[in-house]
């Protein structure tokens, strides 16, 4: 069967704008930066503490990540010591019904009660 060569180049640009939006949230801490700052802002410290497992390193890493793609805000305050606050912008808050459908069907795929966090 001939594939349409219009049909496979459409195909093609749609899985490199799939792949680059997975890659905007995805890897291992992401979701869960995105899903506690939905919640309130947060300052580094409270953040590293609500994520059991990450290093202070990576989650620098991953929320200047998130901040040069536009789904954190993060505030500098000029006061001794300087006091830093993290939220979501308004393009990070698109993603709520994306995160509340993964939860759905998560929640599908297991014993009711495995996964009790709204996103």
């Amino acid at each position: 069967m001939d594939e349409n060569p219009d049909e496979s180049s459409n195909i093609a640009e749609v899985r490199n704008v799939v792949r680059g939006a997975i890659g905007v949230i995805g890897g291992k801490w992401k979701l869960d930066i995105l899903w506690l700052l939905n919640q309130r802002v947060y300052r580094f410290n409270e953040l590293r503490r609500m994520i059991p497992g990450i290093t202070q390193h990576m989650l620098t890493a991953q929320l200047r990540q998130l901040s040069r793609d536009g789904l954190v805000k993060r505030t500098v305050y000029p006061e001794v010591p300087p006091r830093v606050e993290y939220e979501i912008t308004d393009e990070a808050r698109r993603l709520k019904p994306v995160l509340d459908a993964i939860l759905v069907w998560a929640n599908g795929r297991r014993p009711v009660g495995r996964f009790p966090h709204r996103l």
